[in-house]
């Protein structure tokens, strides 16, 4: 498979959950692509739209939310409006989720070998033996020990959990894996554990990624390429080292910021306001509100997405011909 190949493309996606009150809009015209053997993050604060994307491309959307408009397309494939039938052939072999909490997404009644086994033997035929060596060796290549086959959920801690959810997606050797904030409850220790495992399978089974998460740290040290979200709009896409070293748009540069330093002691930046309603975005730029660089042409129209470096490409007017 060629490096360049595009494993996933989203294109023109908008979901909205429709509400008495009106029409949210989660995600408004985002467009964003996994190369082959890439991981790509995805960022910004909680309710930026970063896990409404992530349901979407797994077509999982629940209501009263739904995909209004866009493709989302696997190998050149476009899955919106499959059917469930057809879907199910999809998850798990082509497209897989690493969940965000992976306490509530094991059965706790169900031991770990029929958890596993239940999701492969959903799309292979397979014999108990063969299936019982599949398991142990999924096991293995997460770095657990052979003892956890047995075990239930609640026998295990929150990484070796978070494992089991890393060995479940990489079962069928899926194209892409979503991995919805891998680390986000457990301590920095352990966090090291799982972003180590996830790397050490991306390494080995050259599988595509999208990592979900607002630690930008975490991000710098793990992904090739950085998306950032903001109001259910993509703000910015660039190499995680153009991203880090030269942020364009006001709001990465805030997130960036934001990490704190080792090396000096420095005032926490904060952004100022809150993001404003969904339902009724401002004419303009979405970011318009808590923006330190605003000025009046910021809000006549949405600025377009620009390229203005090697795939490095930004939605600011400050960017673009005046």
């Amino acid at each position: 498979m060629a490096a360049n190949e595009k494993i996933l493309e989203v294109l023109d996606l908008h979901v909205q959950y429709f509400t008495p009150r009106g029409a949210v809009k989660a995600a408004n015209a985002v467009n964003l692509y996994v190369k082959a053997g890439e991981i790509v993050g995805l960022v910004g604060e909680s309710g930026c739209g970063k896990t409404t994307v992530a349901m979407a491309i797994l077509q999982m959307v629940q209501p009263p939310g739904r995909i209004v408009k866009g493709e989302i397309r696997i190998n050149g494939h476009n899955i919106v409006n499959l059917s469930e039938a057809e879907l199910r052939k999809v998850r798990w072999r082509e497209l897989a989720l690493i969940p965000q909490g992976a306490m509530n997404s094991l059965n706790p009644v169900l031991r770990i070998r029929e958890q596993m086994g239940d999701a492969i033997q959903a799309h292979e035929a397979i014999s108990a033996r063969d299936l019982k060596a599949r398991v142990l060796s999924l096991l293995n290549d997460v770095g657990l020990p052979e003892r956890v086959y047995n075990m239930y959920p609640h026998e295990l801690s929150g990484g070796m959990k978070q494992r089991v959810c890393i060995a479940m997606a990489v079962a069928l050797n899926p194209a892409i894996i979503i991995a919805d904030e891998p680390t986000s409850a457990l301590d920095v220790v352990v966090q090291r554990v799982v972003a180590q495992t996830l790397l050490d399978v991306k390494k080995r089974l050259g599988v595509s990624m999208i990592m979900i998460g607002h630690d930008m740290g975490l991000q710098a040290q793990m992904v090739d390429r950085v998306a950032v979200m903001y109001a259910g709009n993509m703000v910015e896409v660039g190499p995680v080292e153009s991203i880090f070293a030269q942020p364009l748009h006001p709001y990465t540069q805030l997130l960036i910021e934001s990490i704190p330093s080792i090396r000096e002691r420095k005032p926490l930046k904060v952004t100022e306001g809150l993001t404003h309603d969904l339902r009724n975005p401002p004419t303009g730029c979405c970011f318009q509100f808590r923006c330190p660089r605003v000025e009046p042409r910021c809000l006549q129209a949405q600025p377009a997405m620009i390229e203005a470096g090697p795939e490095h490409l930004v939605s600011c007017i400050h960017y673009q011909a005046r």
